[in-house]
């Protein structure tokens, strides 16, 4: 009789223990985002030629722009081991843990054939120094109505893809890599 009324206060304590237990704490995703890494693609080609490359610091991403003169919305972004320049096939030098090939489906040209997007230095579009996750950014090339830029980045992070219209006819791809997980 003793062991069974041991064993009924044991079973007791343990069933209101799990009763007041706390769930297990899930931590919240780092700034709420929740973008993931996996490859992001939308849109159609468009004869609207890129006109810049930016970039930017916020506080839970770094963000790139490319500057479109009229209406873009057709790109693909991927993680990729490599960024080769389209046509040649040669690798672009990038410093990062990891690269993002960003395929914008625009040209880096005007109808008549002329360069809209110059930059002083192919490797180094933008100073990225400081930077919490873009490391480089690089233009890869244009090629048959598509463009490619490959980004150096701190490690394989969460990242957004989107396009913003306007002012008048622009329009801006933007690319956001999270700072971490």
């Amino acid at each position: 009789m003793k062991y069974i009324k041991a064993w009924l206060a044991v079973v007791g304590l343990l069933a209101a223990f799990i009763m007041i237990a706390p769930a297990p704490a899930h931590a919240a995703p780092y700034c709420g985002i929740t973008w993931g890494s996996l490859a992001k693609t939308a849109g159609t080609s468009s004869s609207a030629a890129i006109s810049n490359v930016r970039a930017g610091q916020h506080p839970c991403f770094d963000r790139m722009v490319i500057d479109v003169n009229g209406h873009a919305n057709g790109y693909s972004v991927s993680y990729v081991s490599a960024v080769t320049r389209p046509g040649s096939g040669a690798i672009v030098p990038l410093r990062g843990g990891a690269y993002l090939k960003v395929t914008v489906l625009a040209p880096a040209y005007t109808a008549a054939g002329a360069a809209s997007y110059i930059p002083a230095n192919r490797n180094e579009l933008v100073n990225t120094a400081g930077y919490s996750t873009l490391q480089q950014l690089a233009f890869a090339g244009s090629f048959e109505g598509r463009t490619t830029l490959a980004v150096g980045v701190r490690a394989r992070l969460p990242f957004n893809v989107f396009v913003l219209d306007g002012p008048g006819a622009t329009s801006r791809i933007v690319i956001d890599v999270a700072h971490r997980w």
